[in-house]
């Protein structure tokens, strides 16, 4: 008398399965998310279209920090309103560096003796390349862009 056919056990188990993940489905999941993401995240640059390749490049705003006459050879120069640092490890070398220290983020000091010194934990980094040579800091410090236009330096930011 009933048009519609009764379920049977059979059909309805195979029609209302639980879904069940396996440890192994739940991990190759998460690795296919993280690929995915570092992928979306570096695949760009891989590919060129950053519009820039120098680190910490910027918006290509320039500020001008000076004359590269205030920038003694074997020495250099904080400018703490930028938080920057300048060096001349050579006569017309010019290297710049986050003056934040990498260990806990106070302003470096002081220059002397081809090395830039931290007041916080007597870190000291070298004035070449802005890597650690004693104190607790393990990382150097993060490099800038600067640039000479005639005698001045210029700060990207």
């Amino acid at each position: 008398m009933a048009l519609i056919p009764e379920p049977t056990h059979d059909n309805w188990i195979g029609r209302h399965r639980a879904l069940r993940a396996s440890r192994r489905g739940l991990f190759a999941a998460a690795m296919a998310g993280g690929l995915a993401a570092t992928l979306a995240e570096r695949l760009p640059r891989w590919l060129g279209f950053s519009s820039s390749t120098t680190p910490d490049a910027g918006d290509g705003t320039l500020h001008m920090l000076g004359a590269t006459s205030q920038i003694p050879v074997g020495g250099g120069k904080i400018f703490r309103a930028q938080k920057v640092v300048v060096t001349q490890p050579a006569a017309g070398t010019f290297k710049a560096f986050n003056a934040a220290c990498t260990h806990a983020g106070c302003l470096v000091d002081s220059i002397s003796d081809r090395k830039i010194n931290c007041p916080c934990h007597p870190g000291v980094f070298r004035i070449d390349d802005g890597v650690p040579v004693s104190g607790p800091p393990k990382r150097p410090l993060a490099p800038a862009v600067v640039s000479v236009q005639g005698d001045q330096l210029y700060l990207h930011v």
